[in-house]
């Protein structure tokens, strides 16, 4: 496999490890499980810091006049890590929201 394949797929591995970590913290904060919430919400986070990661090789590959023919598969992996990272930010405001429901 490609240096590039690898690197698309281990991005869309974390991405979609993030996403998951994320879901399954707003379904603790459903259950009012907050610290699980949070915990999961960690989880996600240090999940999208490897893929930010990779990210961050292969545009430093690109600026140092690597220049890489752009396949669906890149293009499939950053929308997996775009798609995610939305996902982790919608989850911290849901949490955050149902703690301050319950404080009410």
């Amino acid at each position: 496999m490609e240096e590039l394949e690898q690197k698309a797929f281990t991005l869309i591995v974390h991405s979609g490890e993030g996403r998951s970590y994320a879901f399954e913290a707003m379904r603790a904060a459903r259950q009012r499980d907050f610290a699980k919430a949070r915990e999961l919400i960690q989880s996600a986070s240090h999940e999208f810091e490897e893929a930010h990661t990779i990210q961050t090789e292969l545009l430093t590959m690109e600026a140092n006049g690597q220049k890489n023919v752009l396949s669906l598969l890149m293009v499939h992996a950053q929308d997996h890590l775009m798609t995610g990272l939305t996902v982790k930010q919608l989850a911290d405001e849901i949490i955050a929201l149902r703690e301050d429901m319950k404080a009410e």
